[in-house]
């Protein structure tokens, strides 16, 4: 039997996820992996070098528009009834939760008649939603012996002189530009009319300001592979940087003081999903349906929950994790006992608190979904300008913190 190719990111865990799944399922899995960018290119021009695209729906609409992908029948997802209405619907978790400006995944999830996507609900999805999550920052609370639920509460934190050469952002700009821009505005520094769809000039003038950081030495380098802040938090070359959950648990497991913050401004939220690539017919799309729904059956949501992860049918999650598991990750009680990372070794201690608590909480608190704007090629543009400014003077200009 062929095996099935899933073009996916490191979001996707797929070395903790493929023995099982491939026993479970009785054929191979091959997976692509790819930095966002190279993923999204491939995805859109290359439909016929893999099976099932694996990202997120801020990196939708260009492989939409080139007609890359097929829809989806929810009639064969065999937990769709049970997903999350994070996702399916255009409202957050409970009634008056706040949505957030950007990319909500209901906005594009629906192929509509006319096979343009919305958030009217049809029998037809562009992208199966999965794993998502609230991102921020992490912080070292061991620099200034800080307790970061006290202390640290703004995005602004990122632009505080106590922390001058030791700042890093990702280096995405449909991500990474937010993280600036919230911190910016936290700051008082700019304005700007839709978070979620910044125009030219308010780009260049969140541009400017990361220039003039960059320049001086505030700013490190950038990172883009969650794996790499790991490495430079425990150096102590940082000492707070936008971060991903899987790196934090990481982090937690090496016994560094690593927290993230829970900003009064809200979340940059993020949605993955799989989408079947338009080549796919008989046996293999067969094969990519099982792949999905074995994918929202339980045992990898029970993996990913554990480098921080939710996933949009939790029930099934919640069914394959110990309680004491599903407390700390979902509930926001405090740890009965030393937690597992997704390997199994120890890396939440007994007691902790989630940062940001509860699911509940933490969904109520969006300001922003991942977005690819209007003006993406604009930002893109600039953002690869500021990237080379932090590389070229963040390790040169660092005084003491």
């Amino acid at each position: 039997m062929e095996k099935l190719r899933i073009l996916c990111t490191e979001i996707l865990p797929w070395r903790l996820l493929k023995a099982q799944a491939e026993q479970d399922l009785g054929f191979e899995l091959e997976f692509l992996e790819q930095d966002f960018v190279g993923t999204q290119r491939t995805a859109a021009m290359s439909p016929d070098s893999y099976d099932v695209y694996d990202q997120c729906f801020h990196n939708l609409d260009i492989v939409w528009h080139w007609r890359a992908i097929q829809p989806i029948d929810v009639a064969r997802i065999e937990t769709w009834d049970e997903m999350s209405g994070l996702a399916r619907i255009d409202q957050g978790p409970s009634q008056g939760a706040f949505n957030g400006a950007g990319d909500r995944p209901s906005s594009r999830l629906y192929v509509q008649s006319d096979a343009t996507l919305g958030d009217t609900p049809t029998g037809r999805i562009s992208m199966l939603p999965t794993v998502y999550n609230f991102d921020s920052f992490a912080v070292n609370s061991e620099v200034g012996n800080l307790d970061v639920d006290r202390d640290i509460t703004s995005w602004a934190e990122l632009l505080e002189d106590r922390w001058f050469g030791r700042v890093s952002l990702v280096d995405e700009p449909a991500i990474g530009a937010f993280d600036l821009t919230m911190a910016l505005m936290a700051a008082g520094r700019m304005q700007v009319r839709d978070l979620g769809n910044m125009t030219v000039a308010e780009i260049e003038e969140m541009f400017s300001h990361g220039m003039d950081l960059a320049r001086s030495g505030h700013l490190a380098p950038f990172w883009r592979q969650a794996t790499e802040p790991v490495d430079r938090f425990a150096s102590g070359e940082l000492a707070i940087s936008s971060i991903w959950s899987p790196a934090v648990v990481e982090m937690k497991g090496r016994g560094l003081k690593i927290r993230q913050a829970t900003p009064v401004e809200g979340y940059r939220a993020w949605h993955g999903g799989m989408c079947l690539s338009a080549r796919l017919s008989g046996q293999k799309l067969d094969m990519a349906y099982a792949w999905m729904n074995w994918f929202l059956s339980g045992w990898a949501g029970a993996t990913m929950a554990r480098q921080g992860y939710y996933m949009s049918v939790p029930e099934r999650v919640r069914a394959v994790l110990d309680p004491d598991e599903w407390d700390y990750w979902y509930g926001g009680k405090p740890a009965a006992r030393n937690l597992p990372d997704p390997r199994g070794r120890p890396a939440i201690r007994a007691g902790e608190i989630r940062s940001g608590g509860a699911f509940r909480d933490r969904a109520s608190r969006i300001a922003v979904w991942n977005t690819t704007m209007d003006e993406h090629n604009f930002l893109v543009r600039r953002w690869g300008e500021l990237t080379e400014a932090a590389h070229g003077r963040g390790a040169r200009g660092r005084r003491a913190g």
